[in-house]
């Protein structure tokens, strides 16, 4: 696994994870650009999730001004997105 990229969102989420899927679905359909991370298919991710948010619960979204959430609502996931002129 690579660093995040820092012009870019990084979702890190796995496809058995509710919140997970409700974040991804929240950008996509916001037609917002980003990285997934699978930890399913890329265990090592979640060594870089961790040590990006301190915990191991996901998903862990960071943003282009380096400060990330975790397990966040859509209203705080919109609310960053709107902080960062990216909607």
């Amino acid at each position: 696994m690579t660093s995040p990229a820092e012009s870019t969102i990084t979702m890190f989420g796995a496809d058995w994870c509710r919140d997970c899927i409700r974040t991804k679905k929240q950008l996509d359909d916001l037609g917002v650009e980003y990285t997934y991370v699978d930890l399913v298919a890329d265990p090592s991710g979640a060594d870089v999730a961790k040590d990006i948010s301190g915990r191991t619960n996901i998903p862990v979204v960071l943003y282009p001004d380096s400060s990330h959430q975790v397990e966040p609502s859509n209203a705080d996931v919109e609310a960053k997105l709107r902080e960062l002129s990216l909607i």
